[in-house]
């Protein structure tokens, strides 16, 4: 009776998991990064169809060839696709090249930042609050393996982050006028309400507008992953996920861990040879 329980119950936990996987979908052509520390080969995502598109369309112009994987950092990323980096000397400053245009975000509940993912770089919130992705720079998730108190911390950084962003563009909304209308409407209601009451009651709104789909959780399948994989969890939500690493992690993993200067610029210059589609 207590073994049959058992298999039950492990049913049920392998189904509530399986309910939040999604299988992503590679793409049939692959991406070959040939650098001077060895190959790297990626796949693509078709559930983010813009991405695929750009960067292979980038790839085909042979926009990567001769630029630097510009900024590595050990267990976190490796960062790649500044126009600038392909004629920079020695010491200058990367990764403020662009191609003077962005790509929509494509998040993806699906597709998250598990060791070995492709993802978008792109500007701040500060003046990119839509979370488009550049053009053409990209990193490569290296990351680390994570435990549950640790996934928990990462839960609560995100949601305070979303309410503090939501927070300014509620009080932006609300400047002037129609701020001060908004305290004297929730003031007339009950004349004794004090400031923290109003504001506890402006709190809930924001609320409302920065968690209206939910508050930020990981799911059985991703906190599986990053026990078990590794990855950069912080990210999700943030950056675009777009492709995975399906030959020469190694290698990825070898370039994060190379001496740098203080902008996490390699010393020796790590350069993409040759990038093609096969």
């Amino acid at each position: 009776m207590y073994q049959n329980k058992q298999i039950i119950i492990v049913k049920i936990l392998l189904l509530y998991t399986l309910s939040f996987t999604k299988a992503q979908t590679l793409s049939k052509e692959s991406v070959v990064f040939t650098t001077n520390k060895g190959e790297i080969i990626v796949k693509l995502y078709e559930e983010t169809p813009l991405h695929k598109a750009n960067f292979i369309k980038l790839v085909q112009q042979h926009f990567y060839d001769s630029t630097l994987f510009h900024r590595v950092i050990s267990a976190f990323m490796i960062q790649a696709g500044d126009p600038l980096s392909k004629k920079a000397k020695p010491g200058d400053s990367l990764g403020h090249g662009n191609l003077g245009y962005t790509v929509p975000a494509e998040f993806n509940s699906s597709l998250y930042h598990t060791k070995g993912k492709i993802c978008a770089a792109r500007e701040n919130d500060n003046i990119n609050p839509e979370k488009a992705s550049d053009a053409s720079q990209f990193y490569i998730v290296i990351g680390k393996k994570r435990s549950l108190e640790e996934l928990k911390k990462i839960e609560d950084r995100i949601n305070t982050t979303s309410f503090n962003a939501s927070a300014k563009l509620f009080m932006k909304s609300q400047e002037g006028k129609e701020l001060k209308s908004l305290y004297d409407a929730l003031k007339a209601r009950n004349n004794n309400d004090s400031a923290a009451t109003i504001n506890n009651e402006i709190n809930k709104q924001i609320e409302l507008l920065a968690f209206k789909n939910g508050k930020f959780k990981f799911n059985p399948k991703q906190i599986n992953d990053y026990a078990s994989v590794g990855g950069t969890p912080h990210l999700d939500g943030a950056y675009t996920v777009f492709g995975e690493v399906v030959s020469g992690l190694e290698i990825a993993e070898s370039i994060s861990k190379l001496e740098k200067d203080k902008r996490d610029r390699p010393i020796t210059d790590i350069r993409i040879l040759k990038c093609f589609v096969k």
